[in-house]
């Protein structure tokens, strides 16, 4: 994010910030640095898919800290990626680091991936701390500019743009803003501050004789930053490349002392474009001037929006999407790989610790997110043209081809009378009957509600989803892997009942016995501490249909309860729970002391086991005993055993009818 090498080159030289009490203030907070770096905070295992619980506390503890310093937090969002896409060819630079980062954890070496829910786990965290927040409906900087520029108040971010932009308040790198040593008395007194750093850029300018404030916006264009890479600058930054100092930041300082000699920006985008080829000049003046509005505050008054929730953005407007769309985006309800492919027909998939030999773990949620292009498909005024031609218009998917990025594209599912024919349209989802929309979830995933009755219905969607992706994923899914699934289930199910005091109902003694056990349990040293790659590479799979089945429900309006994500999904305690279930059955027994979750875990498997084939865990349990034959069986029906919804990324049109409920029209 941010300028090419600014955020370094301020972070070596200390002097270009100043010391800053935070406290008795607002306080304007980037959402995507904050949850990244949060998350890296949170020190869970990168490896292992996420610990949404451990960060759920991180969140908690960071505004904790904000609230005892009186310090007023408002969260902005990016949304999607604009209708002009510009960011398009560093957001692919920057895939293609996450896949090589991913690359490297599934190999044992070091690095840093986030897991794939972590956003949704922190709009949860934010909604149940009752933090304001919006989501923006593209790149949020220029947003969050103007709303600090009127409030007087700080940003708090990790995008070093943010030193290019004039902020009243000035601009809090995240890396040093040090939120657990709030400083200044006990508890509940006043006079409480987070110590932090605020960048200067006076300070900045100084350093560089008598450069302009006023030039930081051409300077940050010309070093290369999201939005431009101007290969027609070469001979430029080339000639003005700093000499003294060191090759380090060289091209940077040397931009920096050349605009020194300039009173504002035409004057130096004159200077720069003599070093310019005569037939590019123009193009290129074009480009720059453009470029530099990037860091113009926005006039969005998101503030507006903090009070009546309602989000006005002259570039949605233009995009003419429908209010019930836009509202829901604003408010987080709406995911930005909803409005990416409703406004551009474009996404990026984002890769996790994975078998990299192996598809991508987002095949296996494919006929998901066709039946969410074909619901989108519904906003088009060329919809009606496409489908009298029996084509439904392509949706751009990058992803991950072995350890490549790849750009795939996906035909949209046909849609159930009643969602396909010409009174309906994407507007008007909101009026269709919710059972009606609740039924295409259900039958999206292959699960009756009827077999759901027995389950608490803020698990029926999780549930589903793991029902869903038994039968979907490819290699198939092993006995151990989905009771290790449950049984974590389960075990945030316990925790939620134990140590939640919102929670419905008295708290039984056998519960808290139960409880206590599973931590005692969890102290214990694991033997086995191998990391198991084909086992995580099935639980991203089970990850990425999540996320669709997640986002399928947004887009339906919530049929079902949406799941708590720091209660569902820790990495950690998953794959230690399959590698014991192999040497020690009994484990499965983990929380017998409690009648009520020995119940909930037999619900859980039975309502599984009960929409699967009868035989899809048998099979298992006979490779076990006699894996030659087994092998020679896999071999001769290889084609038989795949299962037609784990589609790969290539293929347009699933074969399996997931609607005959609901009457597919052909």
């Amino acid at each position: 994010m941010g300028v090419r090498g600014l955020a370094g080159f301020v972070e070596e030289r200390g002097a270009f910030c100043a010391e800053l009490r935070v406290r008795d203030t607002k306080l304007v907070i980037d959402g995507s640095s904050l949850y990244h770096q949060l998350c890296f905070a949170s020190a869970a295992d990168p490896r292992r898919g996420g610990e949404y619980g451990l960060f759920a506390e991180t969140v908690r503890d960071f505004f904790g800290s904000l609230r005892a310093c009186r310090v007023s937090p408002f969260v902005v969002l990016d949304g999607g990626r604009g209708p002009d896409d510009r960011k398009l060819p560093a957001l692919r630079e920057r895939a293609a680091e996450r896949l090589r980062a991913a690359h490297g954890l599934s190999r044992g070496e070091g690095g840093c991936v986030v897991p794939l829910l972590t956003r949704e786990a922190f709009l949860q965290a934010l909604r149940r701390l009752g933090v304001p927040f919006v989501q923006c409906f593209a790149e949020a900087d220029r947003e969050i500019a103007g709303l600090a520029n009127r409030w007087g108040c700080p940003v708090l971010s990790l995008d070093s743009d943010f030193c290019v932009f004039e902020l009243a308040g000035g601009y809090c790198p995240l890396t040093h803003f040090q939120w657990r040593s709030v400083c200044g008395g006990a508890d509940g007194q006043r006079g409480r501050y987070v110590p932090a750093r605020c960048f200067s850029a006076e300070r900045f300018c100084g350093h560089f004789g008598a450069l302009r404030r006023s030039l930081l916006p051409l300077f940050a264009v010309m070093c290369g930053n999201d939005y431009i890479e101007l290969a027609a600058l070469e001979a430029f930054l080339g000639a003005v490349r700093s000499r003294r100092g060191g090759r380090k930041h060289a091209r940077l300082r040397g931009v920096l002392s050349w605009l020194s000699q300039f009173s504002e920006p035409a004057e130096a985008v004159d200077g720069v474009l003599k070093y310019v080829k005569k037939q590019q000049r123009e193009e290129v003046r074009d480009l720059l001037c453009a470029s530099i509005q990037d860091y113009t505050p926005s006039d969005v008054k998101l503030e507006d929006f903090f009070r009546s929730s309602r989000y006005e953005c002259e570039a949605a407007r233009k995009a003419g999407l429908p209010q019930w769309v836009l509202d829901a985006l604003a408010k987080g309800k709406l995911a930005p790989f909803i409005i990416n492919a409703l406004v551009l027909r474009s996404t990026f998939l984002r890769v996790q610790v994975e078998n990299m030999q192996r598809p991508s773990a987002h095949s296996a949620a494919l006929p998901i997110r066709r039946v969410i292009y074909g619901l989108l498909l519904k906003a088009s005024q060329n919809t009606e043209a496409a489908s009298r031609s029996n084509e439904l218009p392509a949706f751009c998917e990058f992803s991950r081809l072995q350890k490549t990025l790849k750009k795939t594209f996906v035909q949209a599912a046909s849609l159930p009378t009643g969602f396909c024919d010409d009174s309906f349209s994407l507007e008007k989802l909101v009026e269709v009957p919710m059972s009606h929309r609740q039924m295409l979830l259900l039958e999206t995933l292959g699960v009756q509600m009827s077999f759901l009755k027995p389950i608490p219905s803020h698990l029926q969607l999780p549930v589903a989803v793991t029902c869903y992706w038994i039968r979907c994923s490819e290699p198939k899914v092993k006995l151990h892997q989905l009771k290790a699934l449950l049984l974590m289930i389960v075990s945030g199910e316990l925790h939620r009942i134990t140590n939640d005091p919102d929670a419905p109902g008295l708290c039984a003694e056998d519960d808290v016995i139960a409880y206590n056990e599973f931590l005692k349990w969890k102290e214990k040293k694991l033997e086995n501490k191998d990391f198991d790659l084909d086992a995580g590479h099935g639980f991203c799979q089970w990850q990425c249909c999540l996320q669709m089945g997640l986002y399928l429900n947004q887009l339906l309006g919530s049929p079902l309860p949406e799941p708590d994500l720091s209660r569902l999904y820790t990495g950690s305690l998953v794959h230690r729970l399959f590698q014991e279930l192999k040497s020690t059955p009994s484990v499965e027994n983990l929380f017998s002391s409690s009648p009520k979750m020995t119940q909930l875990y037999q619900d859980l498997l039975n309502t599984v086991e009960s929409t699967v084939p009868p035989d899809v865990f048998q099979k298992i349990k006979v490779c076990k005993t006699k894996p030659e034959s087994c092998k020679k069986k896999k071999a001769s029906t290889k084609e038989k055993k795949a299962i037609t919804c784990a589609l790969p990324e290539a293929q347009h049109l699933c074969s399996v009818n997931r609607f005959a409920a609901l009457e597919v029209d052909d």
